[in-house]
């Protein structure tokens, strides 16, 4: 064997659970152990293996070393075993396996897949190749399990391998595995270098306790790329057409996996190609990329990201000319495939995208993200400022564009950055659905450009706008941020529905372009470079969508707007707000204008209060031809101050109608035209002016009272004729208490007495002696009353045995 010089930067690279630089000399050298009757030979640069054991259609090859230094070749010549299809090596030395040359087979009558097993690590360079015709495992696992129970273990070579003729079930990892590295020098090759790569359909599978693509490159089509990164415990192999899927449930914890230096994962071909991620933090930094393009009919592509950790896309390439990237695309009428991403924290900066995009007949791919914890999009690309950081689906074709679907319990769309769909030409675009538990704060422009921060559905082209749908605690919309749908084009913007069980707040304005913070659906005349640019009128002729916001609270301050707007020759639609409260303050605005169409129609419903202050507006208005839209307010108390006005008018056409059902309306007035006053007007400055009406809604003396007898009782007839002498009888006479006979006359002050003087000094206790009761006396009628000591008032007759109580001067003496 002889000696070459090799020098790979592995700083970034963990192997063994920590950081490893090495640069040196290396045997050049595969080399086998004699445990498996590997036979090894060498002729120049070429390392020929041959024999092994062979267990049916399974060859077992173990390596003391495998090492494929630059300009080398490993070659698995079967030409004594021609008929395997699964070639498992291992390599037991415990040193680290450096590709940077060709590994092959040849003379076999099947496509062979290979399993490449070493504990200590596997680094590919720059220059390495796999050319094989059949799937490739390259991990470092201890040892690969079969579903015999057979078990081919690297790190325990004293007992001799048992071979199986069974397929293998999973690979066990145990706590010391090594990492995979996938090197490249990408910026010093004017070209796409050729990376890892296997024949159509296979898998390309890399299982490490730590996942680097320094540059590195890795492609399939019609095939299969998996990335595990797995700490400690066994991943499930179950085989496939394409070669093999992997299951990470029995898994004790998952890796890193890390994609920088311009690194490239890829899947191209008919719609069949798949790429998964499986890991604990997973990052796409420096301009690196995974994409997946649809070339053919089917619709079978995938990209899967799945980390217990987070997810990351951030960074460029020097010259900034490239963002980190996670894109599905297809170009022929198979459908572009879905980009599925689960994680805990999903991080997106420095104009990274994650992207579907059909540019054909083919419809678009959906995005689906599921953040356990929070979702954040923040920026732009620093270099390249108009490149915004995204999430984004867009339809180039006449194919519907994907739908984008977020379920998290923060998300923060910040400084520029874009959530949403969009369709450029005759497809029509996605429909974006966010699921916040707890809130959605969106934010700001881009500070270069002074392009807001955007949360949307939108269309340029003859296909209609996607809807937009939102569910979430509290949204915060500031400081010149927008949440819309809009169209600048033929076809129409979609609807918005927000859904906020705490609170709704929209408020401030971009620093620079006073450009007011937005909930709404607009039709937008374009800038004439970018109508030049798609082919654009100069006027849209969609319609705005509706809008419907429901929330126990809306708050519209300090500039913010809220609202629909067509500024071309369709409508405007119709905007409804469904809460507790509204409040509108420091010019907050609430309204709804076309061009020349009709005017859309608002309609707010408050079940407590609706109040405007400081210079707010609540108005529909048609600026040219179009009869302006109707207001229709429902609140039980309605109050505007400082100048808030609530206004319907139109220029040519018809002013519109205003309603308000209220119980009480305070500081506003209809006047004919607006003043410095609190204002109600529905004017037409041509036309017809509008109408308002108010309904005052008061107590009903009629409802809720108790209905009183027709005829009132005599007191003559509740006076009995006689009063028994056997029984306790009693009169009482109370006058009316001061009260009037009715309300004509004044209250008098002849309030019946009460004695309520102390006389405990004259309570007696007497024995009561037990007696047979007396025969009945017979009964004699009431000659006179007087009180008893209770204050009563008692019926007596001249033979009644009654002791009567002495009565009392008010100091509480004997009255003589």
């Amino acid at each position: 064997m002889k000696a070459v010089s090799v020098c790979w930067n592995l700083a970034n690279v963990i192997l063994t659970g920590g950081m490893l630089f090495w640069c040196g000399f290396a045997n050049a050298q595969v080399s086998a152990d004699g445990t498996v009757n590997t036979t090894v030979s060498q002729s120049g640069n070429n390392f020929t293996i041959t024999n092994g054991s062979a267990a049916n259609s399974n060859l077992f090859h173990s390596f003391q070393q495998f090492t494929v230094p630059t300009g080398t070749s490993a070659i698995f010549d079967l030409i004594n075993t021609p008929n395997i299809s699964s070639i498992f090596s291992r390599v037991t030395g415990g040193s680290i396996s450096h590709i940077d040359g060709v590994i092959q087979t040849i003379n076999n009558n099947n496509p062979v897949s290979l399993f490449l097993l070493n504990p200590s690590g596997i680094v590919f360079g720059p220059n390495a190749q796999l050319n094989i015709g059949g799937s490739f495992v390259g991990t470092t696992a201890n040892s690969i399990k079969f579903a015999d129970g057979v078990e081919f273990n690297a790190t325990n070579t004293t007992v001799a391998p048992l071979l199986t003729i069974n397929v293998p079930v999973g690979l066990q990892f145990g706590q010391n595995s090594g990492a995979i590295a996938v090197q490249n020098s990408i910026n010093s090759i004017p070209q796409t270098p050729l990376g890892l790569q296997l024949s159509s359909g296979k898998t390309l599978a890399l299982l490490g306790n730590g996942i680097d693509l320094a540059g590195g490159v890795l492609k399939t089509v019609n095939g299969s790329i998996q990335l595990g990164s797995v700490q400690s415990g066994q991943v499930g192999l179950t085989p496939t057409s394409q070669g093999w899927t992997f299951d990470y449930s029995n898994t004790e914890g998952l890796g890193d996996i890390q994609l920088t230096q311009q690194a490239q994962v890829s899947g191209f071909g008919f719609g069949n190609s798949i790429i998964q991620m499986q890991g604990r933090d997973i990052s796409f930094l420096e301009g690196s990329a995974v994409i997946s393009q649809n070339q053919g009919v089917f619709s079978s592509n995938r990209i899967t990201i799945n980390t217990t950790g987070s997810f990351t896309l951030a960074g460029t390439n020097p010259t900034g000319t490239r963002s980190s990237q996670l894109g599905s695309y297809t170009t022929g009428i198979g459908q572009a495939g879905d980009i599925t991403i689960s994680t805990g924290q999903l991080l997106l900066r420095d104009g990274a995208q994650i992207k579907s995009q059909n540019l054909s007949s083919g419809q678009g791919g959906n995005i689906i993200v599921n953040a356990a914890e929070s979702i954040s999009a923040n920026g732009f690309n620093p270099v390249n400022p108009s490149v915004m950081t995204s999430i984004l689906t867009s339809s180039t074709g006449s194919g519907k564009g994907g739908n984008v679907t977020l379920s998290t319990q923060k998300l923060t769309v910040a400084n520029g950055a874009t959530i949403g769909s969009t369709t450029l030409r005759t497809g029509n675009g996605g429909n974006v659905q966010i699921d916040a538990s707890d809130s959605i704060n969106v934010s700001g422009i881009n500070n270069i450009t002074f392009l807001p921060t955007v949360v949307a559905s939108s269309t340029v082209g003859s296909g209609n706008a996607g809807n937009l749908t939102i569910t979430t605690a509290r949204l915060k919309v500031q400081a010149g941020s927008l949440v819309t749908s809009s169209t600048g084009a033929i076809g129409n913007a979609g609807n918005v529905k927000i859904l906020a069980s705490d609170f709704i707040e929209v408020s401030g304005t971009s620093p620079n372009t006073m450009l007011s913070s937005r909930i709404g659906s607009n039709a937008l005349r374009l800038d004439p470079v970018t109508r030049a640019t798609y082919g654009l009128p100069e006027f849209p002729t969609g319609n705005a969508g509706g809008v419907i916001l429901i929330t126990p609270q809306l708050r519209v301050m300090d500039r913010g707007d809220i609202g629909v707007k067509n500024e071309g020759t369709g409508n405007a639609g119709n905007f409804e707000v469904y809460a507790d409260s509204i409040l509108l303050t420091n010019r907050g605005t609430i309204s709804a204008t076309t061009q020349s169409g009709n005017g859309g129609s608002l309609v707010l419903n408050a079940q407590q209060l609706l109040l405007m202050r400081g210079n707010s507006k609540i108005s529909v208005e048609a600026k040219e031809a179009g009869d302006g839209g109707n207001i229709t307010l429902n609140a039980p108390n309605i109050v505007g101050l400082e100048n808030s006005d609530i206004i319907a008018n139109a220029v040519k056409g018809r002013g519109g109608n205003i309603q308000i059902t209220t119980q009480g309306l305070f500081g506003l007035k209809f006047r004919p035209q607006l003043t410095p006053e609190n204002d109600i007007t529905a004017s037409s400055q041509f036309g017809v002016s509008g109408t308002v009406q108010v309904n005052t809604i008061g107590v009903d003396p009629n409802s809720g009272l108790v209905e009183l007898p027709a005829n009132v009782t005599d007191p003559s007839q509740q006076i009995v004729t006689g009063c028994a002498g056997n029984q306790g009888n009693r009169f009482v006479a109370t006058g009316r208490g001061g009260v009037p006979q009715n309300p004509n006359q004044q209250v008098m002050s002849d309030r019946t007495w009460s004695d309520t003087r102390d006389i405990s000094a004259y309570r007696k206790t007497r024995e009561v002696t037990a007696q047979i009761p007396p025969s009945p006396e017979i009964l004699i009628q009431a000659t006179s009353w007087h009180r008893n000591a209770n204050g009563k008032v008692e019926l007596i007759a001249t033979q009644s045995p009654a002791n009567i109580q002495p009565q009392l001067t008010c100091a509480a003496l004997v009255k003589n």
